[in-house]
Order: C-alpha cells, then structure tokens, then sequence
C-alpha cells in the first residue's frame, strides 16, 4: 500500500479557512492567481442581478426612467 502524505494545518489557519466567505473566498482567488480582470465582470453581473431585481418589484417605475 502506498502512504499518503497528510499536511498538518494549525488550529488556526483551520479557523480562518472557515471565516471567510464567498466574496472573501473569491478575493483569495483571484488575489493568488493574479486574475484581476474578473472583477469588473463580477461587479456587472451583479448590477445586472440587482436590475432584474427590482425591475419586477415596486421600484420598477424608478429603474424604467433611467433608460
């Protein structure tokens, strides 16, 4: 049988693993992978997400006098 290596993590880098969140878990990734052009798409689609939203609530008067 072969041996697997298994890495020991601290208490604490376990603890932080699991503080963050999506947006912070996102950040990490992009911050280590040095893809920093996502940002803007992310940032459009969520404004794209929050349009649609409120398009079928009651501020859809407000969203339709934009365009």
């Amino acid at each position: 049988m072969s041996e697997h290596k298994v890495e020991e993590q601290s208490i604490e880098e376990v603890e932080n693993q699991r503080s963050r969140g999506l947006l912070g878990e996102f950040w990490g990734f992009v911050k280590e992978n040095k893809k920093y052009w996502l940002l803007p798409l992310v940032f459009m689609l969520f404004l794209l997400g929050a349009l649609i939203l409120f398009a079928g609530s009651s501020a859809a008067p407000f969203v339709y006098t934009l365009f």
